[in-house]
């Protein structure tokens, strides 16, 4: 099982500026790529200081010069925003400027603030429908001189410009959580990432079930890949779990106040969530310790060989955690040495 980092500039507060988020970010996927990391993901999101990533490509293109053997992925893209052939050329021209590192991660979208304001009127249910529609014709413009007559696009005889240094072109990652979307990505050739969130193992499980399915409804086709994402921390002593289970809470506390859509949000920022409004049981500070991988290295090592034995090709240490650089540093560092030479 390989190891992967994914990360976000991710701003709770107005306390830190965006210049000083953005050198964090790099620092972190620095210190992956030195520790051995296999890849740097990163993803798409607008008009949000709780995950600020409007353009993964830049960000990677960016990184390139600054890490140096890893992969640098889009965990993920939001499909119905880009246009077929504006995704085609642009993730090329990554993939160029990478020198063939790009790992293409492509969803949906889930959140309804973004929807509001980037494509008014859409659903999830339409943006799904995008995606797919989408996949097949961008694998098509990287072969060349594609014509598109769908649903949600048509274009006359076009390819992309310039054409990805991958060939045929850089491995396609389908976020995926229901079965169709399990079956949509094996059917065409795509790999899988899924989350289980907030959720427990019983969740992971479920998802690779569902994995498992779809690949079995299509022997004929090479089984891909597939990325269990989870929030992580390693702990250097059981106050420091503590405190990192309360951050975590918090988190999730606001990442279902940005799905619910409901707040007020002023310069990219949420209103501050009250006491009261912390004490969701559903992501209490108990059940984060218990859902996520936070633990000693041990206790994360032991999770890790489970998520091994289900079948996952990769773990991707998610870190945006809402706690400070210097403790997200840290949990990084002791999981680099402590964690992944188990699996070497």
């Amino acid at each position: 099982m390989k190891f992967s980092l994914f990360v976000h500039m991710e701003r709770l507060t107005p306390d830190q500026g965006h210049a000083e988020l953005y050198e964090e970010f790099v620092r972190l996927a620095e210190i992956a790529d030195q520790g051995g990391m296999s890849s740097i993901w990163t993803g798409e999101h607008h008009g949000m200081d709780f995950t600020i990533a409007p353009n993964p490509f830049i960000s990677l293109a960016a990184l390139a010069d600054r890490v140096k053997t890893a992969r640098l992925g889009t965990g993920t893209v939001i499909a119905p925003f880009w246009h077929p052939i504006k995704l085609a050329g642009e993730a090329a021209m990554t993939d160029l400027v990478t020198g063939g590192r790009l790992e293409l991660g492509i969803a949906r979208g889930a959140y309804s603030f973004e929807y509001e304001r980037v494509m008014p009127g859409l659903d999830a249910w339409n943006a799904g429908q995008r995606m797919r529609e989408l996949i097949p014709t961008v694998k098509k413009l990287w072969e060349g001189d594609c014509a598109h007559e769908g649903e949600f696009w048509q274009f006359p005889k076009t390819t992309s410009a310039p054409k990805p240094l991958q060939q045929p072109g850089p491995p396609i990652w389908v976020a995926a959580r229901d079965p169709n979307s399990h079956e949509f990505a094996v059917a065409n050739g795509c790999n899988v990432q899924v989350t289980p969130l907030w959720q427990g193992d019983e969740e992971v499980t479920t998802l690779m079930a569902r994995f498992n399915d779809a690949c079995a409804k299509f022997p004929e086709t090479p089984r891909p890949k597939i990325m269990l994402l989870r929030h992580t921390y390693v702990g250097s002593d059981e106050a420091d779990i503590v405190q990192a289970s309360k951050e975590m809470s918090i988190y999730y506390n606001y990442f279902f106040a940005w799905f619910k859509n409901e707040r007020e949000i002023s310069q990219g920022l949420m209103s501050p969530l009250s006491e009261e409004d912390l004490k969701n049981p559903m992501v209490s500070p108990a059940v984060m310790r218990q859902n996520n991988v936070v633990g000693d290295a041990a206790t994360v090592i032991d999770r890790l060989r489970a998520y091994e034995a289900m079948g996952y090709d990769e773990y991707s240490f998610w870190i945006d955690t809402g706690m400070s650089f210097e403790r997200k540093k840290a949990s990084l560092e002791r999981f680099i040495a402590d964690v992944m030479p188990a699996f070497a």
